[in-house]
């Protein structure tokens, strides 16, 4: 393979920014263009529902990188300016502008766009959070704002309401689970962050999904449920959940399947690539395809994917990881735990909310949680990777 003259990256958060930085760092002295839809420079999605919501940092404090390690780079930043199509075979994409960018290969870092429920468009004090300006828009009703219901129980609703409580707003959580991250924690870790949240004066409202929103006048004033009890809000924030930003490569002929479908190498086409939340490649030890939407994927994914640019020609087979802070608790998770898992405490104890919880499939670890203990929880990742069970583990 040929190493390309020009890359193009078309998206500027976490995985676009990682992946020209890993391109630098193993050599690659060619042109590199990245093209971001918002106007910020690369900043960092994870601050956005704890530090910048809570206003405990400035929103230049997310910047993944200063102005001059970018400008160390060498790569131009085409901002503000969305990707609207790809030509797959001369990897030349449209954007929102009129543009036209080609190249010699594209990587695909387009991330999601967060699920929406009907008629919150343009309905006053309804909020989502995936871009700096979102978290911005919402700390601001949230300042003004008497009564907040997060409709969402995974993990961004989760943090979103345990930073609202913290700024003193009273905050409901509704959504389907039993308890919050239930699907992906199980017990006893769900039901332990449910009593953490009941503590620090969150409103649990699980168990029934949400219907829809009411409002007055243009503004929202409450969430419905699927039981028709209405619960009142004067400001809504709807996070529960998110589906790939793919829709602009409708029609390029790429497979689009939730997510952009990729080999084991997370390539899409010749010289096409994806990095990050929207990929969905082979997974070689675990035999099946994933898509992971976390941090620290986006970064070690761009990695793999910057040394195959170049010709290394290596599979991406990470043991999947995400981490969420929320009050007091440090929640660190390795492999793919599930609520139908046998779960064992190995270190510490649940009444002491620290502690380290092993999850097994037929007596072999598919997961590990580490609760206030990330070092302990990292010594027993060691476990699963060797574990053929996780294959099953979806």
């Amino acid at each position: 393979m040929n190493t390309p003259d020009h890359v193009l990256v078309v998206g500027a958060s976490a995985g676009g920014l990682a992946t020209v930085e890993a391109l630098r760092r193993k050599g690659y002295a060619g042109q590199v263009t990245v093209l971001g839809a918002e106007s910020h420079l690369p900043y960092d999605r994870p601050p956005l529902s704890k530090q910048i919501l809570s206003g405990s940092w400035e929103p230049e404090r997310a910047r993944l990188r200063p102005p001059s390690a970018l400008s160390a780079l060498d790569a131009e930043f085409v901002l503000g300016d969305p990707a609207t199509g790809l030509e797959v075979s001369a990897r030349a994409v449209r954007t929102a502008s009129g543009r036209v960018l080609s190249a010699d290969a594209v990587v695909v870092a387009t991330g999601l766009r967060p699920r929406t429920l009907p008629g919150q468009t343009g309905l006053a004090g309804v909020h989502m959070l995936r871009t700096l300006d979102d978290a911005l828009a919402l700390r601001m009703d949230l300042l003004s704002g008497t009564r907040l219901v997060v409709v969402g129980d995974g993990v961004l609703g989760a943090e979103i309401a345990a930073t609202a409580r913290g700024m003193g707003v009273p905050v409901a959580l509704a959504g389907p689970q039993p308890a919050p991250l239930a699907l992906q924690l199980g017990q006893p870790a769900a039901g332990l962050l449910a009593e953490l949240h009941a503590e620090h004066g969150v409103e649990l409202r699980l168990g029934a999904a949400v219907s829809g929103l009411t409002e007055r006048h243009g503004r929202v004033t409450g969430v419905r449920l699927e039981t028709g009890e209405v619960l009142p809000a004067d400001v809504v924030v709807v996070a529960f959940g998110a589906a790939p930003a793919t829709e602009w490569l409708a029609g390029s002929g790429l497979e689009l399947a939730d997510g952009l479908v990729c080999d084991s190498r997370c390539r899409a086409a010749e010289a096409i690539y994806a990095v990050g939340d929207m990929a969905r490649w082979h997974h070689e030890t675990l035999d099946r395809s994933l898509r992971l939407e976390n941090r620290t994927n986006a970064t070690e994914q761009a990695i793999t994917v910057a040394g195959n640019i170049l010709g290394e020609d290596r599979p991406y087979t990470p043991i999947p990881y995400f981490w969420t802070d929320q009050f007091d608790a440090k929640i660190h998770v390795h492999g793919m735990p599930s609520p139908d898992a046998e779960v064992s405490i190995v270190e510490g104890a649940v009444a002491e909310r620290r502690f380290v919880a092993v999850y097994r499939r037929d007596g072999q670890a598919v997961g590990v949680l580490g609760w206030n203990m990330p070092k302990q929880a990292r010594q027993h990742r060691a476990e699963l990777a060797t574990t053929p069970l996780l294959a099953g583990s979806a």
